[in-house]
């Protein structure tokens, strides 16, 4: 046997364990189902609502923060059925709009749409979480690319909502972004 072969298997052998990392115990392999006995439920008709402040921070593809930002977020259901309106302000000055259309089933499922969505979103409110699955188009002066992102939103016990994404292009993450949303102070 030569030395190339068993380079190729001690390669082959890291990218499976690589593989069954992601798969079994990384970000991307919790379940609603994880959070289902959590002490304190979620539930985006109550704490998605009304007037929240959103602050955050993106990761880049290294690791550092790459950008920060501050949010208004206006949230309104009717049943379970709710529009979520979210104004973004970057540290760069520049500006970002974006309107859900969200849809509660009955079981906890939830069904997401957006202008920069391909397709619908989808995901589940268990426990003390909430699990979204969609791809976005950034917009073009960010490249325009579509990224297959999974958002998991976790409340807090003070009412707080935190909540971490990753961005993925072909399998690789390329940002991260992790936030908090609260409910805006009265004036």
């Amino acid at each position: 046997m030569t030395y190339a072969f068993f380079m190729a298997i001690g390669a082959v052998a890291v990218l499976a364990l690589l593989w069954l990392k992601a798969r079994y115990f990384g970000f991307a392999a919790q379940k609603a189902g994880d959070y289902a006995g959590d002490a304190h439920a979620i539930d985006l008709r109550r704490d998605l609502d009304g007037p929240l402040i959103c602050e955050g921070v993106i990761y880049g593809p290294t690791g550092r923060v790459s950008s920060r930002f501050v949010g208004d977020f206006d949230v309104h259901w009717e049943g379970n059925r709710g529009v979520m309106k979210e104004h973004f302000r970057y540290e760069s000055g520049s500006e970002q709009h974006r309107e859900w259309q969200l849809l509660l089933g009955n079981d906890g499922s939830i069904r997401a749409t957006a202008p920069d969505l391909v397709g619908e979103g989808r995901g589940a409110q268990s426990g003390g979480s909430v699990h979204l699955r969609y791809r976005i188009r950034l917009p073009e002066d960010a490249g325009g690319h579509v990224l297959d992102t999974i958002d998991w939103m976790y409340l807090a016990p003070n009412g707080t909502i935190v909540n971490r994404s990753q961005f993925r292009k072909y399998g690789i993450k390329v940002a991260e972004l992790v936030a908090t949303m609260r409910k805006a102070e009265a004036a």
